[in-house]
């Protein structure tokens, strides 16, 4: 009896509420609440770190943290701007300008819609830890440094993109430090360093009571320093009105890499997230659902002027030791946004930037791996120069290059190990190491015999061993006997492999024969029409028939 198809749009929230009762709604709201409290700040740092307004990020993190809960395959995961976006996007903007960045934000929210409905969640997983790790690292690097200028207060008109440029510049115009600024920052970091050894650190947020004195020193002491309202004046209080945005005379064909790349690291970044809130609540996402909904809001957030979004770590995880339990946490969570935007938005226009710069400049420091550089000298050397070159790449080229040059060295590292894990040795009774069925010892073998083992997978990587095992066997044999019980995979590159030798020894009137091959290998060859060639009397199940079938051949050959 075959089972049933899974739906391909289910929702975690409609399998949520099936149980729901006042007491999950009495968690997830103060979790909600909290959670809203948490992403104010960081949704305006993240977009102005981006190159856009500071109201891009709060609806962002209203619309998409509400789509993202409401239809998305995680209970906890909570969605919205995060510091992954923050190069691409000011990348994309440097590049192609605002409209093109709201078609691509688009286009990769149809990308992720159409990866969930063809079902491929769990191809994310495949990302070799090595690379997402090292664009992290890579990420959180970049993201100080977008944090230099406001930190200190430099008058820096233009900051290039490019990393070692942008240094470059910045170490030019460190005389034009403003102490005010730095003093400000320095403060605010400090702030929210200390206050996580408070007793309320639990309920506040070191963000929040650093904004709130940032804000307040501003107001009370007429400090000098940029704010909100001096850089891109007041927040609006509503959302705006949805907006298609109009095509520009840019190609759609160039599009498409941004395109891309912001539709990976959503699915990685979101991915990641769930299986961390996964470990938290002892529950499993759904994959697939969670990239349709992750699509979906980044389909429709560009419509009211919104940035790419994704699940966020930090905010999930703040969720769920806070008590949410269910998408409805996150739902309320987007709803304190708006909220806090319809009352009290006015007042923004008096964060000082400083203190923006600060928060980032703790999430780049929380975001990076930094403690697996002092590990590298443990891993193995191949995943050490998989995550270094990732990292350098990500911070000197691009993110897209970095993690495709990191996939393909890993891809390439990996055949190698797999290669080198691959023997093909010649066997007698010396070398036996099988137990008694199959052992040679007692058991004696012709002359004119002689006997391989391949222990591994036999594919492109090792194909080319075969033969050069083979021809150290010694002298010259009228049968060779392959004996393949612990190959477990064979590819098409072994195969041709396997047939290339065939056909020599038919040349030279001698046979072959295969011993045990196990279910995969033999299907392969089956297939490819090879068994039939060499004949089902030269395939046996054991090394006793092997060798009673290579008598068999040596006495009919003389």
């Amino acid at each position: 009896m075959s089972t049933p198809s899974r739906p391909l749009f289910r929702p975690k929230i409609l399998q949520c509420l099936r149980d729901y009762s006042g007491q999950h709604f009495l968690s997830d709201l103060t979790a909600g609440i909290t959670v809203g409290i948490v992403a104010l700040p960081l949704a305006m740092a993240f977009a102005i770190a981006s190159g856009t307004k500071p109201e891009a990020g709060i609806f962002t993190a209203i619309v998409a943290g509400f789509l993202i809960s409401s239809l998305g395959g995680s209970r906890v995961q909570i969605g919205g701007p995060t510091g992954a976006f923050v190069v691409i996007v000011y990348r994309i903007l440097a590049d192609y300008g605002a409209t093109n960045l709201a078609i691509c934000t688009m286009m990769a929210g149809a990308m992720l819609m159409i990866m969930g409905f063809a079902r491929l969640g769990s191809v994310i997983k495949f990302i070799p830890y090595p690379v997402t790790m090292g664009f992290t690292s890579g990420i959180a690097v970049l993201i100080g440094s977008t944090q230099i200028k406001d930190f200190l207060g430099l008058q820096v008109e233009s900051v290039p993109a490019e990393f070692l440029e942008k240094m470059r510049v910045l170490a030019q115009h460190l005389p034009t430090l403003q102490w005010q600024t730095a003093s400000l920052a320095v403060a605010s970091l400090l702030i929210i360093i200390y206050w996580r050894r408070t007793p309320w650190a639990q309920r506040i947020p070191g963000s929040v009571m650093a904004l709130a004195f940032g804000t307040l020193a501003v107001l009370w002491f007429d400090w000098p320093v940029e704010t909100i309202g001096t850089r891109f004046g007041d927040i609006p209080q509503a959302l705006p009105a949805f907006q298609l945005p109009q095509l520009s005379d840019t190609k759609l064909t160039l599009l498409i890499q941004p395109a891309v790349t912001i539709a990976l690291l959503a699915a990685i970044e979101s991915l990641l997230s769930a299986v961390v809130a996964d470990g938290m609540i002892d529950d499993r996402h759904d994959s697939d659902q969670e990239l349709i909904g992750q699509g979906i809001a980044n389909l429709l957030t560009p419509l009211i002027g919104g940035i790419p979004a994704t699940g966020a770590i930090a905010r999930t995880a703040t969720n769920v030791r806070s008590g949410g339990r269910t998408p409805v946490s996150g739902i309320v969570h987007s709803l304190t946004l708006l909220l806090i935007v319809l009352a009290a938005a006015p007042l923004a226009k008096f964060i000082p930037l400083a203190t923006l710069s600060a928060v980032l400049a703790v999430v780049a420091y929380n975001m990076g791996e930094w403690h697996h550089f002092t590990r590298l000298p443990q891993w193995p050397r191949s995943d050490a120069v998989v995550f270094l070159s990732t990292f350098v790449l990500t911070v000197v080229v691009d993110l897209t290059v970095a993690v495709e040059v990191g996939m393909i060295l890993a891809a390439m590292l990996f055949i190698k190990r797999i290669a080198d894990s691959t023997q093909i040795t010649k066997v007698d009774e010396a070398s036996e190491t099988e137990g008694d069925r199959h052992s040679l010892v007692g058991k004696p073998v012709p002359e004119a015999v002689q006997i391989f083992r391949i222990f591994g997978s036999f594919s492109f990587g090792v194909a080319d061993r075969l033969e050069t095992a083979l021809m150290g066997g010694g002298q010259e044999p009228k049968i060779i006997i392959i004996r393949m019980r612990k190959v477990l995979y064979m590819d098409a590159t072994g195969l041709n492999a396997l047939e290339g030798l065939y056909e020599k020894l038919c040349k030279r009137r001698q046979h072959l024969i295969l011993v045990g091959p196990h279910a995969q290998p033999r299907a392969t060859m089956e297939r490819a029409g090879f068994i039939a060639r060499v004949g089902a009397d030269n395939v046996c199940a054991d090394i006793d028939a092997a060798l009673a079938r290579a008598r068999q051949l040596l006495a009919h050959t003389s």
